[in-house]
């Protein structure tokens, strides 16, 4: 396949296409071993990202991969080149290729299938029980994340994880230095889990068992990384030189001993044997992890990175490439039919048979199980009470308190937080639905407190530890318990906004692989004024326009909380147009009655669908307290979020000067761009009417040429894009500095996004438009 794309697929740029030849042949014995040999029909498994080539080759094998696929590897619609759970047309249970995310899915998929088994029961307990299983480089373990993960409470006993790493001692550019594996074994076992080894194949245990056997194993456990590359490499008298000289010297006549029967150019050979390499040695240890229940389990496979080819064990051959010559080579080696290199083992022969059966044994070709819900649920709006000045984080709250009591809706919705479930305001949720445990943990405090903490396995609520990407993970993997497990859930996670940024890289990779949430992101901006600049966001509603998959809402109003909130779970449950979400919220609590223009003039059903669009108008230049008189000049304001009492004095304000200010408020500007970007492009390519969606109905064509003031608080072209629309002249506003600790009046005035600010904005973009 690697060969194929890169020397004989027409290249109509000529750059190299790569496909990761040495990483491949790294790991071929491990997914052999696992796919032939260990794996039942159930579990699930994360792929190495450079081993994709290989995986593809073992689903053909399997019947999982039609033969016309093969050729395409890095090919437009053809085979990724990483796994794909989403593009790839064999199957993939982990997407993987963001180094060290898909490393850990396993364990966050493991936790879901834990929670589904007892809450779900009834539809679950009939599935098989399941193995998790990570395949990895050991070069992923440098990722941060994957400590994250390992370190989670929540994480460390769950018995049917199992992380194989393909320990070939090499990253991308070199060899890694000194013997480090001791210290990430140490590293694992303090953090609680179960430890396995397969690192000399049986040739070379045979070999220690000898006289001086020991002497061999001394020199070979102890030769550092980069040594024991070389030595594998050079021709046999100068290997057997090496091996002896760099002994101990009261070990080297025993070692010279042991060896001495090995011929020259057979000893490079035998000291490569290694147990990543040996399928008896890998069944062993991967059956040996079965025994272990109460806690996950590494195996540490040793093997060479370009097992077999020409490179092998090259510090350089991360990205090498077999020419024509070692291609012919390597298959007739391989016993390969050189008339038909794609060719699958017979259907009557030994390898065919295996396959045949294995496929069988993995469950390949049966249906999967039916997905609940089966139609997209009716939500019912919640009963629930909003203050005279709520903010949208207390809104927020209370809607997923009072949706504890649904019995349907409610069982199907799940929360997480990474200890911060109290200060995002998730404490009613907890205690009425409770925190998840696998086993019963009473509260052991002698003092009645208003949170009630015990856990427990009918809870709803999961605690993490601070890691913003443990949170996204966790949310990756509970968005797709309904494709994974066949009962979809409603998972919801809440996380100071600004550090979304932390966990952007996993935030991304859920999207990519299609899960369906809701992210709170609360408190936000400037607007958590007393905490400092270090816990200011400004950046993430650009994430919220600009990221694949994810719906975002900026509420401003108690109601528009709620309302989102049900869309966001719709989202997730909905069968066919499913959606993640993202809220953005904040603490400042605000007056609900400067909502009654727009409920007067909308209705709570329009206003609804307004807010779910995108925006309404708040307040028009029309209905100022004091009419305005015939020809005032007329200027957009348009603003988001909890910066909306700002704008509206700030348009009572121009309208005492006699300015027909409107007032816009933008609920997402992520529905807005989204369809005015589609829009314009379809009609370009396809000659539709040039819509602009939801933008065309908050501002109707008489003032489509009108100068726009854009307010949030945020970076100041979150907004920008609506002026883009119509040609209009637009002067945004926004934090585009750090912030400092102060009030909410100081932030905004500093920031320059406070009312004065807004009422100078609107004079110059009127003075934008004369001229």
């Amino acid at each position: 396949m690697i060969h194929e794309a890169n020397h004989v697929r027409p290249s109509p740029d000529g750059l190299k296409v790569g496909g990761h030849q040495a990483s491949s042949a790294s790991v071929v014995s491990i997914l052999t071993a696992l796919y032939f040999r260990w794996l039942r029909a159930g579990d699930l498994v994360a792929i190495k990202p450079h081993a994709s080539p290989a995986y593809h080759a073992v689903q053909y094998l399997l019947g999982n991969l039609d033969a016309s696929m093969l050729p395409r590897l890095r090919e437009f619609g053809g085979l990724q080149s990483y796994p794909s759970r989403t593009k790839d047309p064999d199957p993939v249970d982990f997407s993987t290729g963001s180094m060290g995310l898909g490393a850990v899915a396993p364990m966050f998929a493991a936790l879901a299938d834990r929670y589904l088994r007892l809450h779900f029961h009834d539809t679950i307990a009939g599935q098989p029980e399941r193995r998790f299983v990570a395949l990895v480089g050991d070069g992923e373990l440098d990722e941060g994340n994957v400590w994250e993960a390992i370190l989670e409470e929540g994480l460390g006993d769950l018995g049917n994880v199992t992380m194989v790493v393909d320990l070939n001692r090499q990253s991308l550019d070199r060899v890694v230095p000194g013997i480090r594996i001791r210290r990430v074994e140490g590293m694992f076992a303090a953090a609680g889990w179960h430890a396995l080894e397969a690192k000399y194949g049986r040739r070379l245990q045979a070999r220690f068992a000898m006289p001086g056997g020991d002497a061999l194993r001394e020199r070979i456990d102890d030769m550092e990384n980069e040594e024991y590359q070389i030595l594998i490499r050079r021709p046999g008298a100068e290997a057997r030189t090496r091996l002896l000289e760099g002994a101990v010297a009261a070990r080297r006549d025993d070692l010279a001993g042991n060896v001495e029967d090995v011929p020259d150019d057979a000893l490079p050979g035998l000291l490569a044997d290694l147990g990543g390499h040996d399928q008896a040695e890998l069944e062993r240890v991967l059956r040996a992890s079965d025994a272990e229940l109460a806690r996950p389990t590494v195996i540490f496979a040793y093997t060479i990175k370009g097992w077999r080819l020409p490179f092998a064990g090259d510090s350089l051959n991360h990205s090498a490439l077999l020419g024509l010559e070692q291609v012919e080579a390597l298959g007739l080696a391989l016993d390969a039919d050189s008339e038909d290199p794609w060719a699958g083992f017979p259907l009557a022969s030994p390898e065919g048979r295996l396959a045949a059966r294995r496929r069988r044994d993995l469950g390949y070709g049966t249906a999967r199980p039916t997905t609940s819900p089966a139609t997209a649920p009716v939500i019912a709006v919640p009963d629930i009470r909003i203050a005279a000045a709520s903010s949208t984080q207390q809104a927020f709250g209370d809607t997923l308190a009072a949706l504890a009591r649904d019995p349907e809706l409610g069982r199907r919705i799940v929360t997480a937080a990474p200890d911060v479930a109290v200060s995002t305001n998730l404490g009613g949720w907890i205690n009425r639905a409770g925190v998840f445990s696998a086993r019963r943990s009473p509260d052991r405090d002698d003092v009645k407190r208003p949170l009630v903490w015990e856990p427990g396995p009918a809870g709803r609520h999961i605690e993490l530890g601070i890691s913003e990407m443990n949170l996204f993970l966790w949310l990756s993997q509970f968005g797709l318990a309904g494709e994974l497990f066949g009962e979809r859930l409603a998972p919801i996670g809440s996380v100071y906004d600004p550090f979304i940024a932390r966990g952007l890289d996993a935030l991304i990779y859920a999207l990519y692989v299609q899960s369906r949430f809701v992210l709170v992101g609360t408190p936000s901006g400037v607007t958590l004024a007393p905490e400092g600049g270090a816990h200011q966001s400004t950046v993430t509603p650009s994430l919220g326009i600009e990221l694949p998959g994810l719906r975002g809402y900026e509420p401003t109003f108690g109601r528009e909380v709620v309302w989102s909130l049900l869309e966001g779970i719709r989202g997730c449950l909905a069968p066919e147009d499913g959606f993640a979400t993202y809220l953005r919220l904040a603490t400042r609590p605000i007056d609900q009655s400067l909502a009654a223009p727009v409920e007067a003039r909308l209705g709570l059903e329009g206003w609804r669908a307004a807010v779910l669009a995108g925006g309404y108008r708040l307040l028009e230049a029309a209905d100022a307290l004091e009419p305005l008189p015939p020809g005032s000049p007329v200027v957009q304001v348009v603003a988001a979020g909890s910066i909306v009492p700002e704008a509206v004095e700030a348009v009572r304000r121009l309208h005492h000067e006699e300015i027909a200010a409107n007032l816009i408020v933008v609920t997402s500007a992520e529905r807005l761009a989204g369809e005015q970007h589609a829009g314009r492009l379809d009609a370009v390519r396809h000659g539709g009417r040039n819509e602009i969606g939801h933008l065309a109905t908050i501002i109707p064509p008489g003032e489509r040429r009108a100068p726009l003031v854009t307010v949030a608080d945020a970076a100041s072209h979150a907004l920008s894009f609506v002026g883009g629309a119509f040609g209009a002249p637009v002067v945004p506003l926004g934090v585009d500095t750090f912030g400092q600790s102060g009030t909410i009046p100081d932030l905004y005035r500093y920031a320059g996004i406070d009312a004065d600010h807004i009422v100078e904005a609107a004079i110059l973009a009127l003075e934008l438009e004369a001229h």
